[in-house]
């Protein structure tokens, strides 16, 4: 087991340390994130990996299957090491041909927390994100819903509280609830909305994770990257990643895999250094 940390650490409050590059366990469920993997041996693999090149942050939700993703983190990880953190999310559920759908009712999300806990075979989630929106931030209020979490976090179901898919106003009104800790909105070279938050987030010491970091189900395609990825001796998504880390100080990285030697690859990307005339290009592709 490696004893290095990919990515280096961020902590963004007392007693939560996480890995800056983390692993995004979507990945490992079926075709559209519904049902059991296609290879089940190869999925329980890819998280050991993970945990083995020092990975401490696991992103996960029990949607994902449904239920198929926590239970295989189970399977290959409990008991859980002494620093690995698992961030899950609650705020979607899946229809029975696999559909999504939103579902925030204050009471569904204390039994969404219930199913988490009993899935990954916890007592207490180090990290609960409130999932919004994936398709928009909106400026709608999330205090009846953060405030359900607030308080299974007083109850102690709960350790550390995040947004996903949300604005910068519903921080500000989710900060005034109980702590943030994270915040993960789709955001990568391409998709740069959210610069003013990326910054923000900086600023007071929270994860900002950006989902889809190599640009999801539509992946990143850009001349400038492979360009700049060719000179380097890269890959390009290995670059794609390493903009991201370079980008603020609390960027945290979750890109998602099915396979041992892809995350190695991805892995790999903590260690590139881009220099300043590589950034300056590939800053320029968020701004086109």
């Amino acid at each position: 087991m490696t004893t290095t940390v990919p990515g280096g650490t961020l902590t963004p409050a007392e007693g939560l340390t996480i890995s800056r590059m983390g692993y995004g366990a979507m990945q490992l469920a079926g075709p559209g994130v519904f049902g059991p993997p296609k290879d089940r041996d190869e999925a329980l693999a890819v998280l050991r990996e993970a945990v083995a090149l020092g990975v401490t942050h696991i992103d996960t939700g029990d949607f994902y299957g449904p239920t198929v993703v926590n239970e295989l983190i189970k399977e290959a990880l409990h008991p859980y090491p002494a620093d690995l953190r698992i961030v899950t999310k609650v705020g979607g559920r899946r229809s029975a041909d696999g559909g999504w759908f939103s579902s925030l009712d204050p009471a569904d999300l204390r039994v969404q927390v219930q199913e988490n806990l009993l899935h990954l075979g916890l007592d207490t989630l180090d990290v609960v994100n409130l999932r919004m929106d994936t398709e928009g931030a909106s400026d709608d209020s999330v205090a009846e819903q953060f405030g359900a979490l607030a308080e299974l976090r007083e109850q102690g179901l709960i350790r550390h509280l995040g947004l996903s898919g949300v604005s910068d106003a519903q921080l500000t009104e989710a900060r005034s609830i109980a702590p943030v800790v994270t915040v993960q909105n789709l955001y990568n070279l391409a998709n740069r909305a959210d610069d003013a938050l990326v910054d923000r987030c900086a600023a007071e010491n929270i994860a900002f994770a950006a989902f889809f970091p190599l640009g999801g189900f539509s992946p990143l395609q850009s001349g400038t990257l492979t360009s700049v990825a060719a000179r380097l001796g890269a890959s390009p998504q290995q670059v794609a990643l390493a903009w991201l880390l370079q980008r603020s100080p609390t960027t945290v990285l979750i890109p998602g895999t099915s396979s041992v030697g892809h995350l190695r690859e991805n892995i790999a990307a903590a260690e590139l250094r881009l220099p300043a005339d590589a950034v300056a290009e590939l800053d320029a592709i968020g701004r086109r």
